[in-house]
C-alpha cells in the first residue's frame, strides 16, 4: 500500500481520468439525510463545525484543487488537541536530515529521563495511535519556537504551539532537549534544553468557552480560557496537509525541506494503521485514529482506501485532517473538519458526546463526500 500511494501522489494525471463535479459536494454531504450528519447540522454554530475540502481537479493542465468550506474562520478559536502532534513530526525530521543525522533508528533519551525511543518509533507512534509521549519527547527536542518560526516560515502564520500535551508541567518554559545515539561512538547527536519564549495570551473569538470546568477536582463556575493553549485552525491544518502531500503545488520557500528517504517514510507513517505499528486488536483497531468514513465501526478498513492523516480530541473538540485516496475509483481529496460535543458547558468532567455525536458526524462526513466525488464521475 505505501509504495501505492507513492506512485498515485506523483503520477496523477496520467493515472486518472478527469472529473467535474456538478454540485458542491460539501453541501450536498451536510444536507444529506443521514442521521449522524443532521444531529450535528440542526445546529452547527453550537457544534462548532469548520470544513475545508480539496479535491483534486484532474481536469487542469497541471496540478490543481477544486476548493470547498463551510464556517472555517481562522480567528474563532477551537482547542486543536493533538493534531498538532502532525506539524511536529515533520518539522523533526527537516531538523534531522538538517543536523545530517537522519538514523530513524537511534536511541532518542530525554535528558534526565530513563526511558528511551527512537525517532522511527515516536513518529510512527504519532500518527498509529496519537501517543502523547511521543509528542512530548519531540517537543523536549525542538521546543515550541522553533515549531513557531518553521510553520511561519513556510507561509502557515495562523499557528501557535505553546505546550505538551497530557503530563504535568505541560508548559514548562524550559525543554529538556535529547540525545541520539547510533550504533557507532560517531553517530551521536545531543540537543541541549533552551529557554522559550514567555507566551502571550491569544486574541480570538470565543477563547473563553463554556460555564464551567473542573481544576483540582473542584468545579470552578466560570468560562474556561483557552488563551494559552495551542492554536492549529483549519486553514493551517490543511495548508500542512497539502505541502506534505503534492509539495510541488507550493513555491520552495512555502515547502518542508524533506529529503525524498524521509518523505517516504513520513507518508509511509501517516497512512499506519495500528497493528502495522504493532498494536493488538481488538483495542487498537484500525480506524482507531482514523475518523472520517470509518470512525464509527471498528470493522477492519478496506484496502483499496489510503487514509493519511492525523486526529486530535480532547475537551470535547474531534478534529481529523486528512488525504484519502480511493485506489479502486481513483477519487482523492483533502478534508479536514472539527467539531465540539460538549453538551453541558463543563470542561475537564470527561463528560463529551464523542462516541454519541462526534465520530459519527465525522465518519459520516467523509462517506458522504466520498459518495459525492463518485457520483460526479459518474
Amino acid at each position: 500500500m505505501f509504495l501505492r500511494v507513492a506512485l498515485i501522489t506523483f503520477s496523477l494525471f496520467t493515472l486518472f481520468s478527469c472529473q467535474k463535479e456538478a454540485v458542491d459536494p460539501l453541501q450536498a454531504a451536510l444536507s444529506a439525510d443521514d442521521p449522524a450528519i443532521k444531529k450535528v447540522m440542526n445546529n452547527p454554530e453550537a457544534h462548532e463545525v469548520q470544513i475545508a475540502l480539496s479535491v483534486v481537479d484532474y481536469s487542469a493542465p497541471s496540478l490543481a484543487f477544486k476548493e470547498y468550506e463551510f464556517q472555517v474562520n481562522d480567528s474563532v478559536y477551537f482547542y486543536p488537541a493533538s493534531t498538532v502532534k502532525f506539524p511536529m513530526a515533520v518539522i523533526t525530521l527537516e531538523q534531522l536530515d538538517d543536523n545530517g543525522f537522519i538514523n530513524l533508528d537511534a536511541t532518542i533519551t530525554v535528558n534526565g529521563d530513563s526511558i528511551s525511543s527512537s525517532s522511527r518509533k515516536d513518529i510512527r507512534d504519532i500518527f498509529a495511535v496519537s501517543s502523547n509521549e511521543a509528542y512530548n519527547r519531540l517537543y523536549e527536542y525542538l521546543g515550541n519556537d522553533f515549531v513557531n518560526d518553521r510553520m511561519h516560515e513556510v507561509g502557515l502564520n495562523n499557528f501557535r504551539l505553546a505546550h505538551r500535551l497530557s503530563t504535568p508541567n505541560a508548559a514548562a518554559s524550559i525543554t529538556k532537549g535529547l540525545i541520539f545515539q547510533g550504533s557507532g561512538e560517531d553517530e551521536l547527536f545531543e540537543g541541549e534544553g533552551y529557554q522559550m519564549q514567555p507566551l502571550q495570551p491569544l486574541n480570538l473569538q470565543k477563547i473563553n468557552k463554556g460555564v464551567g470546568y473542573y481544576k483540582n477536582d473542584t468545579l470552578v463556575n466560570d468560562p474556561m480560557s483557552f488563551a494559552l493553549k495551542n492554536y492549529y485552525p483549519i486553514s493551517s491544518m490543511h495548508g500542512t496537509m497539502k505541502r506534505v502531500i503534492f509539495p510541488e503545488y507550493f513555491s520552495t520557500d512555502e515547502q518542508f525541506n524533506l529529503s525524498a528517504e524521509l518523505h517516504q517514510f513520513l507518508m509511509e507513517s501517516m497512512q499506519l494503521l495500528p497493528h502495522e505499528a504493532g498494536y493488538a486488536k481488538p483495542e487498537y483497531y484500525d480506524s482507531y485514529v482514523k475518523f472520517f468514513m470509518f470512525g464509527d465501526s471498528e470493522a477492519d478498513m478496506p484496502e483499496d482506501i489510503s487514509i493519511l492523516n492525523k486526529v486530535g480530541y480532547a475537551y470535547g473538540y474531534l478534529t481529523d485532517c486528512a488525504y484519502i485516496l480511493d485506489h479502486t475509483n481513483e477519487v482523492a481529496f483533502i478534508l479536514t473538519a472539527t467539531v465540539h460535543v460538549n453538551e453541558n458547558g463543563i470542561y475537564n468532567d470527561n463528560n463529551y458526546q464523542y462516541d454519541e455525536t462526534g465520530i459519527p458526524f465525522l465518519a459520516a462526513l467523509g462517506r458522504q463526500i466520498h459518495q459525492q466525488l463518485l457520483k460526479s464521475k459518474q
